[in-house]
Parts: C-alpha cells; sequence; structure tokens
C-alpha cells in the first residue's frame, strides 16, 4: 500500500522544518529580511495579521521538578499564504511584527521541495552566527566549570 500524500508528513521533515521554524525566531529581523531578499519577495496575502500577545512561561525547579509558572512573556505570531496555496507561520518572543511575517513567508517557502534547499542557502549566515553564538556562550560556561573530587576515606 502507498503512502498517502496528504497524511502525516514523515518525523525528519517535521524536525527539519522545526530547526528552520526556531532558525528564524532566533534571527533578527535584518537577517530575515536579506534572506527574503535573496530569494525574491513572493506575493503573499495574511491569513492571520500578525498579532502579539502573552504566553504564560513555565519553569522547574526543586528535587521532584514540578512546573512552577515562572510569569508571562510576550509573543507575536503570523500566518500568511503564497499565491500557490502553501501557508506559513511564525512564533517569536518579542513584539516585532514584520519579524514574524518575515519568519512566516520564509516557513512558507521552506515547505517547497524545489525552493527548500535557495531557502536553507539564505538562511546559512544566520545558522552560521547562532552556532558561532552557541559555542561562544558553551565556551565561556566551560571557563567557569568546576570540577570536584570525591575522596574516600580509606574505611571500605
Amino acid at each position: 500500500m502507498a503512502p498517502d500524500p496528504t497524511g502525516p508528513a514523515p518525523d525528519h521533515a517535521v524536525a527539519d522544518r522545526q530547526a528552520v521554524m526556531a532558525l528564524c525566531a532566533n534571527a533578527n529581523r535584518d537577517d530575515l529580511a536579506a534572506a527574503l531578499t535573496a530569494l525574491g519577495s513572493p506575493a503573499t496575502e495574511n491569513l492571520r495579521a500578525p498579532e502579539t500577545g502573552l504566553v504564560m512561561a513555565t519553569g522547574r525547579i526543586g528535587g521532584d521538578g514540578r512546573p512552577f509558572n515562572l510569569g508571562e512573556v510576550s509573543v507575536t505570531r503570523a500566518a500568511i499564504r503564497l499565491a500557490d496555496g502553501t501557508s506559513g507561520f511564525a512564533y517569536h518572543l518579542g513584539r516585532d511584527r514584520t519579524k514574524a511575517r518575515l519568519a512566516a513567508i520564509l516557513d512558507a517557502l521552506w515547505q517547497d521541495p524545489a525552493r527548500r534547499d535557495r531557502v536553507e542557502a539564505a538562511l546559512a549566515p544566520v545558522a552560521r552566527r547562532t552556532e558561532a553564538a552557541r559555542a561562544r556562550a558553551a565556551r565561556h560556561t566551560a571557563a567557569t566549570r568546576v570540577d570536584f573530587l570525591t575522596l574516600a576515606r580509606g574505611e571500605d
């Protein structure tokens, strides 16, 4: 039996899309605008105009890891449709509506297999910058790491 083309996407495709969406969420507006300019700005319509709201952020602490409400954070979301009918969505922390719309357009473009490589190439500078920032933070954290030894008293 052949797989249903309208059924759910394979797990790797979902993970790949999530990675691109996360990259767009972590990028700044100028990075997304440059990527979209490199791809040529397609005709779009708003399914949901960019809007800002609040989301409750939760955290976990203590020995049992029970969740607790940390506080509310601003989140902006957008939903667009390309001329070919592909829909794109974006959510990000903050109030930048333009950034949310640009990210939604890039999400829609990435969903077309014919455009996917070009979208990823346009976002490559953002990915490199994000990875460099992560590596810097890891080096900084490693520099402050303390290794403790457990000393045995010899009374086995």
